[in-house]
Parts: C-alpha cells; sequence; structure tokens
C-alpha cells in the first residue's frame, strides 16, 4: 500500500485530498496544528487517517515527522493561506509557507537516499508568484515576480522545489489558481459573498462588503485542482504545472452570479465597496494557461465558473435550513 503525507490536512483542499486519497486505498497520514478545532472533525469523518500534530514552524520536527512516515508522496498544502495575512505578519508567512517548504523537501531527499526508495513530493504553488506577470495567460515560464508577502514566500518554495527537483527528487510544483467549493473557509471573499448571497436570498435584506469589485481571478473547482495535485504526484520527475481555467472573471461577476442563484438580478442594489477590504497591492490580470496540465498530466477542469458560484450558494443555503 502506497503511503501519503499531507500538510494543511484540514483545510479545503487538503480535506478533498484525504477522500481522493483514500478512495485510491492510500494510506493517508496528515500533519495538524495542536489544537486545531478541525482535527475533531477530520477524526470523526475519516478515523483511518493517522494524524501527527506538528507546528510548521519547527524545523527538526518536520524532518522527523518525514522520517517516520517515510512516505511514497509528500503533499504540501500548509501554510499562511491568506494574502491579506500576510501583509499584517510577512515574517511569519515567509517562515511557514517559505522556509517550512526547505525543511519538507530536505527531509524528503534525505528519506530517498536513506531508503534508496523514490519519494514525489507536491508543493501546493500559487498564482500570486506571478505578481506583475510579464505575459497573459500565465504559464510555466512566466517571470515570477510577487508583489506581495504571501507570493514572495510561495516564490521561494517554488524556486526550492526546482533546486530539490535537479538533486534528484521528484518535485512538482502545482502553481493553483484561485479555486473554490463550499468548504472554502469563510473568511475568503468567494465564501462571504456565497454565505451573503444565501441570507439575502431568504431574509430579503443585507448588504456584501467588498474590496476591488473590478479585480478578476481565475476562479476553478477545488476538487478538480486536487484531482491535478495527485496527477502531479504520480508524474515521472515532477515538474511545474500551472493549474487554472483559462479564463477570468471579476469579484463583481462573482457577486452577480452568487445573487442571481437565490433571484436576484439587481446585484448592485446590495454590494458596496468598502475601503478596508482594498488590498495594499493588487495582482494584475491573473489568468493561467493549462495546457502543460492537459498535455502532460491529462488533467482537465470539470466545472464552469457558474457551476462552482452555484454549488456554494446552494451548499449555504442548505445551512440555512
Amino acid at each position: 500500500m502506497s503511503v501519503a503525507l499531507v500538510t494543511g490536512v484540514t483545510g479545503q483542499d487538503g480535506s478533498y485530498l484525504v477522500d481522493r486519497l483514500l478512495e485510491d486505498g492510500v494510506e493517508v497520514h496528515g500533519m495538524v496544528r495542536a489544537g486545531d478545532p478541525s482535527t475533531g472533525q477530520l477524526r470523526t469523518a475519516h478515523p483511518q487517517v493517522h494524524l501527527h500534530e506538528t507546528d510548521l514552524a519547527d524545523g527538526p520536527g518536520l524532518h522527523q515527522l518525514v522520517r517516520e512516515v517515510a512516505p511514497d508522496q509528500l503533499f504540501n498544502l500548509a501554510g499562511i493561506s491568506s494574502v491579506a495575512t500576510s501583509w499584517e505578519q510577512p515574517g511569519l508567512t515567509g517562515l511557514l509557507s517559505g522556509l517550512a517548504v526547505a525543511e519538507l523537501l530536505a527531509a524528503a531527499l534525505d528519506v530517498q537516499e536513506s531508503t534508496g526508495r523514490l519519494v514525489a513530493v507536491v508543493q501546493a504553488s500559487s498564482a500570486e508568484i506571478f505578481g506583475e506577470p510579464d505575459r497573459v495567460p500565465q504559464d510555466e515560464a512566466t517571470a515570477v515576480r510577487p508583489t506581495n508577502p504571501y507570493g514572495a514566500a510561495k516564490a521561494y518554495a517554488h524556486h526550492m522545489s526546482g533546486i530539490y527537483r535537479s538533486r534528484g527528487l521528484a518535485v512538482s510544483s502545482c502553481i493553483l489558481f484561485n479555486h473554490e467549493s463550499p468548504r472554502r473557509p469563510p473568511a475568503f471573499v468567494t465564501r462571504k459573498i456565497t454565505q451573503a448571497a444565501a441570507r439575502i436570498g431568504r431574509e430579503g435584506t443585507g448588504e456584501i462588503a467588498l474590496g476591488n469589485l473590478d479585480a478578476r481571478r481565475d476562479w476553478g473547482w477545488a476538487p478538480d485542482y486536487v484531482d491535478a495535485l495527485v496527477r502531479a504526484a504520480n508524474h515521472p520527475g515532477g515538474g511545474d504545472f500551472v493549474v487554472a481555467t483559462g479564463e477570468t472573471h471579476s469579484v463583481a461577476e462573482f457577486a452577480a452570479a452568487a445573487l442571481a442563484r437565490v433571484g436576484i438580478v439587481d446585484w448592485e442594489r446590495w454590494v458596496r465597496t468598502d475601503p478596508a477590504f482594498v488590498r495594499p497591492t493588487d495582482t494584475a490580470q491573473l489568468v493561467g494557461d493549462p495546457t502543460r496540465a492537459r498535455e502532460v498530466l491529462g488533467w482537465t477542469p470539470t466545472r464552469s465558473f457558474t457551476e462552482v458560484v452555484h454549488a456554494m450558494v446552494d451548499h449555504d443555503v442548505q445551512l440555512l435550513g
């Protein structure tokens, strides 16, 4: 039986990845933070998953965990997940989303060299590494020049992935563009929109306070992106892969689609711009070219933008009863 170690196992992508790996018959080990309230939910849903409490900032602890599990595949999904948070805590972001990745890569290489067994590593990178891109759409050859602390930390991890790949470790850096699902935490703007739309549709009152309504993103379906991670882990030698839909939509379009799902056409009436939510800097048009993922990994997205928004709204309507 193949063994996988997943960091960030309680997050949106981690939860879908656990579902997928268990379906594939993989023995799953998950790294969790002490005191994480989501750990209990994971234990209840999947008691067969082996959970390990380890601090992402503890380099020696990460090495010990990887040695103990000795995984065939290591998926690193952990770290700071918010651009806004990265501005508030840039040092912590660099530590958890950058330096910790170097420790995991070194630990994986140690296991590979000591056991003589190949270890595949998948690093969940981000389109934020492109910052102000030199081309539209972005592909694997696009210049890496981030414009925020989150992107900078991810860029460091992306470069380290390439360095360890040159050392013989099968590392895949999957450059994930925005991807959503009903499991997205409410702190993210997309879930904030769908929750508010569900309440407005039910009660007929309320508003959605947002930042830059004109900001455009390439939004996909999270389970599709997890499928890409699994395909990358099984690709010999690893590599860099842009995972995206290839089309963009604005925040305003997201809000309009969410409100339309609950029968509201005049979306502008329910949405306002709040300067508090406008980022210090906002990236330019980020839209990915997934050609390589399609041709090399055989990956394609399965849901459209509208289908993603509708699935999230439907879930939040159900939560309201």
